[in-house]
């Protein structure tokens, strides 16, 4: 006799679309799958839409500058002006001019360029699953078209720096604290911008590794700096920092994508300036005392205090494993778009250093959904203006500080060191329990699950 097969209803359909979208343990096979689709996508964003020359160009010049024995960074330049990138952003494109025959093989150039777009995606994707996102946010990763023109059709030198910023928080997230260092010092030899998430780096050396241990980090890390501009600091070093490092340059008024509305006279104006200063300590302040230190179970005066009575092994090893996946990335997360809100000019380019974080910075503030996918299409819009308006960089700075109050209400839920949460875990909540063989929280709503207690057994608590 014929078995039958019974077809599903729509509610069903239904009801397995959301456990897919909303259980973390599907994204082992989703993110497969999405990388290999976004893939595909790059591949025909390269052949068929026109590559567009900006800074590459003037990239290969100062390389060739450099290749014939200048070290002066004053005197190397570009079509575009000067060169104003630390010393890892020279490494890299004189690597890039012997792969592209001085730069003049484009296409070469593309597809080295769209190899780094899926490396960063997957390390991204990496991070992700570590904090628990849910598949339904991995779709706004994917999606950018903002994205995939910074990376191969501009060609930035941004993209390599970023890489370097996302290959840390897996590290961090691993509990590899040296490497993460390493790799966090590569980036900011690439561009300085990662000098936005470097507060909170310096959180997460204190929460690994204890005050001194921290400090230790820190001054390896500059010596990172060091090595990588050897050649140029044993020569021309004034000239080298005040080039790489240059915290005075003030960026043309055409070319901003953010603060466009408040007009050029504001804009240009130093009192603008130090207000945008003063905004970026107090949220670095508010965020290192109300969230980053939660961990550690101490207010700011203990945690001072620390350095003149460092905790003991044992102490510092149990504090190491409250440090969580999802913490790091919330961590690192919230310092970078703190500081891009802050910025007083951002430039196309610069949406690599958010496109990344977005989905997971809207998620984690627990949001519903759709509030969450109206600001990220909001976003995306707005970048993809060109020039900007008056509008879309209002929009730029709304949807930034969005992101700011969302990421901070999120964080805001989970207890501190020591503290027990009594909520009783609702039904949807252990959905997917029985695949993996652990509690896997999905959201009501955009909510994210709250990761508390120590980190799984084995994870290394200390470099």
């Amino acid at each position: 006799m014929a078995s039958s097969t019974a077809i599903p209803t729509a509610t069903e359909l239904y009801a397995m679309a959301v456990r897919i979208a909303t259980n973390p343990w599907h994204t082992a096979w989703l993110c497969p799958l999405l990388l290999v689709a976004d893939a595909g996508l790059t591949g025909l964003v390269v052949k068929y839409i026109p590559y567009t020359e900006i800074d590459w160009r003037a990239y290969m010049q100062q390389v060739s500058q450099i290749e014939a024995g200048e070290r002066n960074y004053a005197k190397i330049r570009g079509d575009t002006g000067p060169l104003v990138y630390p010393a890892g952003h020279v490494w890299i494109y004189r690597a890039l001019a012997w792969a592209t025959d001085a730069g003049k093989d484009i296409a070469a150039a593309q597809l080295i360029f769209a190899a780094l777009y899926l490396a960063t995606l997957a390390t991204v994707m990496l991070c992700y699953r570590r904090a628990k996102v849910p598949p339904w946010v991995y779709l706004m990763l994917v999606c950018s078209k903002r994205l995939h023109s910074v990376y191969v059709l501009r060609l930035f030198n941004d993209c390599w720096a970023v890489l370097g910023l996302w290959v840390a928080i897996a590290l961090f997230q691993s509990g590899h604290v040296k490497p993460a260092a390493l790799a966090f010092s590569l980036g900011l030899a690439v561009k300085m911008s990662l000098l936005l998430a470097l507060p909170a780096v310096a959180v997460l050396l204190y929460l690994f590794q204890g005050p001194w241990g921290a400090v230790g980090s820190l001054f390896v890390m500059t010596q990172y700096q060091i090595l990588v501009a050897w050649p140029f600091l044993v020569s021309h070093p004034k000239e080298y920092l005040a080039g790489a490092f240059e915290f005075s340059r003030v960026f043309m008024f055409k070319w901003t994508v953010n603060w466009r509305f408040l007009g050029e006279e504001t804009f240009l104006s130093k009192e603008f300036s130090t207000a945008l200063l003063v905004v970026h300590g107090t949220l670095l302040a508010a965020f290192v005392i109300g969230r980053w230190i939660r961990p550690a179970g101490m207010n700011i005066w203990q945690v001072a205090h620390s350095f003149v009575v460092p905790p003991s092994r044992s102490a510092q090893n149990e504090l190491a494993r409250r440090v969580t996946p999802d913490f790091v990335l919330s961590t690192v997360l919230a310092a970078n778009v703190v500081g891009m809100l802050c910025a007083r000019s951002l430039h196309y380019q610069f949406y690599s250093w958010l496109a990344w974080g977005t989905p997971y910075l809207l998620w984690r503030s627990g949001w519903p959904y759709g509030a969450v996918v109206a600001i990220w299409v909001e976003q995306e819009l707005s970048w993809n203006k060109y020039p900007s308006s008056t509008y879309s960089s209002a929009a730029v700075v709304v949807c930034l500080a969005a992101q700011v109050l969302g990421v901070w209400r999120g964080t805001g839920r989970e207890p501190k060191a020591g503290e027990v949460s009594h909520r009783r875990a609702k039904p949807e909540e252990v959905a997917g329990a029985g695949r993996n063989q652990e509690t896997v929280k999905v959201p009501q709503a955009a909510s994210s699950p709250s990761q508390k207690g120590p980190a799984k057994k084995g994870r290394k608590g200390k470099a």
